[in-house]
């Protein structure tokens, strides 16, 4: 079975469970360091089925950034992004070294079509964002 014949496989079912923002909700599915970060920006994972070689499905997950986490440069992505700030600041289009920019604070929202470039960024004080990512339905 190639790759565009593969049944496409669904987000689990999960009902209602605690999130703590500051430890592991439960042993073994907590907040794991993102790649190419130094542990300075973490993710906790709610549903995921992104298939980014098919370019199909969806993630939602839970983005930490600590306090002083800086992305110097832009960056675009091919799939759709929603992200919801839950708590903290978040700085767009500050310069390289996190200077200037809008500053954003809980309770703010993006929603960002595939290919759009979005950053710089920095988040002074830290922040956790609700995102969404996602293909689109028919590919």
């Amino acid at each position: 079975m190639n790759s565009d014949t593969a049944p496409h496989i669904a987000k689990p079912h999960r009902e209602f469970f605690r999130i703590a923002f500051d430890t592991d909700p439960l042993p073994g599915v907590g907040w794991r360091p993102v790649a190419g970060f130094d542990g300075r920006i973490q993710e906790l994972i709610l549903a995921d089925n992104l298939d980014p070689l098919r370019r199909r499905g969806s993630r939602t997950r839970l983005a930490r950034w600590a306090p002083g986490t800086l992305l110097p440069a832009p960056v675009s992505h091919d799939f759709h992004e929603e992200v919801f700030l839950v708590s903290g600041d978040l700085v767009v289009g500050c310069d390289a070294h996190g200077e200037g920019g809008e500053v954003f604070l809980a309770h703010t929202y993006a929603c960002r079509p595939p290919a759009v470039p979005h950053g710089p960024f920095v988040s002074r004080g830290g922040c956790v964002m609700l995102e969404f990512q996602y293909y689109d339905a028919l590919g």
